[in-house]
């Protein structure tokens, strides 16, 4: 039977409203997430596009938000240019928690025996990402590490006005 669930955590050196720009805004999803774009259209159901040179174009619809501290959506992980459904997708939740200065950031996916692919494809999927995700956070982390500090102080001040 093919594992079900991937659980990452990351601290990001940004405040939590920050991050919440960084996971859900389409110039920065298509930097740290994607590397040849995304666009987001942020409210429930609406529609994620990202894009990978390698990979190509892959569909999420989003299932909820709780701004600044939830963020979830399902895609078909591995299937590009197909569109999630509840039944045929894993669900992808961020959870951001204030940690001093930083944020916590707590990625889930769930949903991989949903998938309709057969075991041994399934079984490569929930691998991949399982992979996927401990890199991407780094890739975010990194990201985030190389704004501007001018941005990020002046960020922090605005928000704070």
């Amino acid at each position: 039977m093919v594992q079900d669930r991937i659980e990452r955590e990351v601290v990001v050196a940004a405040p939590r409203e920050r991050v919440w720009e960084i996971i859900t805004q389409a110039e920065h999803v298509g930097k740290w997430f994607g590397d040849s774009g995304a666009e987001v259209d942020l409210r429930p159901g609406g529609t994620i596009v990202l894009r990978w040179e390698k990979y190509g174009t892959v569909y999420a619809m989003i299932d909820k938000i709780d701004e600044p501290n939830y963020f979830s959506y399902r895609w078909i992980p591995g299937t590009p240019d197909a569109k999630p459904d509840n039944e045929n997708s894993t669900l992808v939740e961020f959870t951001l928690t204030p940690q001093g200065g930083e944020t916590r950031l707590r990625v889930v996916e769930t949903g991989f025996s949903n998938l309709l692919m057969n075991e041994s494809e399934r079984a490569e999927q929930f691998s991949d990402n399982t992979e996927g995700w401990a890199k991407e956070l780094r890739e975010l982390q990194q990201y985030v590490e190389q704004l501007p500090v001018y941005s990020r102080r002046r960020w922090t001040r605005a928000r704070a006005t």
